[in-house]
């Protein structure tokens, strides 16, 4: 059990999360023909496009609201009718994500009222579904703001109590911010080696894969969880949830369609993959095929391989609450000692994890940290860098954002195989960073004589 620690201090001096808004804006761009609205300032929407362009080397679908101290004090209504006006005659998509943020929270915007009033003024866009969200810059982070956003698509685009007949075959899948593009590819192939069709919402692997289409550019997202397969979801055998963020996503999915789920901490590791494979037997009714007991096996085997150099590694870690108890787990599993855990936001459920304690913080904490205790490695997001440059740690990139790295969304960290990956990843630097160590030499030992020639 961990205790969890939240800091004193009046400021955040050095910030590891990301808003909410951004973690809302990332579950749209996993759907299909989507655009995400931010119901905010010009600069807000233009500075989270920009986190996601480094991050993804991708083109963005992101509007805003455009909000300024006039509307912020009189009400912005009507620009919110006009941008939902505007984006459906110019873009047609099949889904918007109104997105509030901390300005809009801040004047009081009523969400609801104002959909109630785009519909009544714009009957010939019934067909296009607008998902309300409420993401405050100044509560929680990317992970739960993700998490609110699927709730909301599980609530708007998944009919309630629907009498249709089961697909055996086909299970909802619901995914963390966290996971990269090849994580969710990673997680599909796993599901579809036992004959299963998944339906994962949001899909930002169809969507930020980094693909290129034959229209060369859309104002819309590229791919993703299509509006009619989510709306099917109600017919699914079962539904699989990674992550406890998630929690409120899969209850709301759960009662509106009575589909049973299985519910897991993390997918890295023996332990989770196992548990995750064992779920997918019981759905699918089949042994597991041969790709799977290959990939376990060799998973195994890289523990193996690495037990000497992973064995009493230390490593400070921050990341969001789900991304931080999924790393933590398995590296502790690995047998490597987790000196500092710090999360950006307060989740009941680290107190399960198996270390000492985690801190709520920021960054200049889990600096402070690994002075104090000593870290080989530290795992953060690109912030991370001048923090390892400093304390002389060697810095493993994983989170949100990363924008220093062109490989960061096809590294693959879930699963058999992406814990298999990640041991190599860490082996490896471990590797380097003894290496630069440089050897010690005894100041008792005496200087050789010189050479006398012959």
């Amino acid at each position: 059990m961990a205790d969890i620690l939240t800091p004193t201090k009046a400021l955040t001096v050095n910030p590891l999360k990301a808003s909410q808004p951004i973690g809302a804006s990332l579950a749209f761009l996993g759907l299909a023909r989507a655009m995400p609205l931010e119901h905010g300032a010009r600069g807000c929407t233009s500075f989270n496009k920009l986190f996601f362009m480094r991050h993804f080397n991708e083109p963005i679908a992101l509007q805003t609201t455009a909000m300024d101290q006039l509307t912020a004090v009189l009400g912005a209504d009507d620009s919110v009718v006009e941008a939902l006006a505007t984006i459906c005659r110019k873009n047609a998509p099949e889904v918007i994500g109104l997105i509030t943020t901390g300005l809009s929270e801040m004047q009081g915007a009523d969400i609801p009222r104002t959909i109630q009033a785009f519909r009544k003024a714009h009957p010939e866009f019934t067909g296009v579904a607008v998902v309300p969200v409420r993401a405050s810059d100044t509560l929680g982070c990317l992970e739960t703001g993700f998490a609110a956003a699927v709730e909301a698509i599980v609530e708007t685009l998944v009919p309630a109590g629907a009498k249709a007949p089961r697909r055996p075959s086909q299970v909802n899948v619901l995914l963390p911010g966290s996971f990269t593009p090849a994580d969710v590819d990673e997680v599909r192939a796993l599901i579809e080696a036992f004959g299963l069709a998944p339906i994962i919402a949001p899909d930002i692997a169809d969507s930020l894969s980094g693909h290129l289409i034959d229209a060369g550019y859309s104002t819309l997202t590229y791919g993703g969880a299509p509006r009619a397969a989510i709306a099917t979801m109600g017919q699914s055998a079962a539904t699989l949830v990674i992550g406890a963020s998630l929690t409120g996503a899969a209850d709301v999915l759960a009662a509106r369609t009575g589909v049973p789920d299985h519910r897991f901490p993390g997918l890295m590791g023996l332990k989770d993959c196992d548990a995750f494979v064992e779920a997918l037997i019981a759905i699918s009714g089949r042994a597991p095929p041969p790709s799977v007991i290959q990939a376990r096996a060799r998973l195994a085997d890289a523990m193996v391989d690495c037990q000497f150099q992973l064995g009493g590694a230390r490593v400070a870690v921050a990341a969001d609450a789900d991304h931080l108890s999924q790393l933590t787990r398995v590296f502790v599993s690995l047998g490597v000692a987790v000196v500092a855990a710090v999360a950006s936001t307060r989740q009941d459920a680290l107190a399960d994890l198996p270390i000492e304690d985690v801190v709520v913080g920021d960054l200049e904490d889990l600096e402070d940290l690994v002075v104090a205790r000593g870290a080989d490695i530290i795992v953060a997001n690109s912030h991370g860098v001048e923090i390892a440059r400093r304390t002389g740690a060697t810095l493993m990139r994983a989170g949100f954002p990363i924008y220093d790295s062109y490989s960061a969304n096809s590294e693959v960290w879930v699963g058999y195989n992406g814990t298999r990956r990640t041991i190599f990843r860490m082996a490896d630097l471990l590797s380097a960073h003894y290496r630069e160590i440089a050897p010690h030499l005894s100041p008792l030992r005496q200087a050789a004589p010189e050479a006398r020639p012959c």
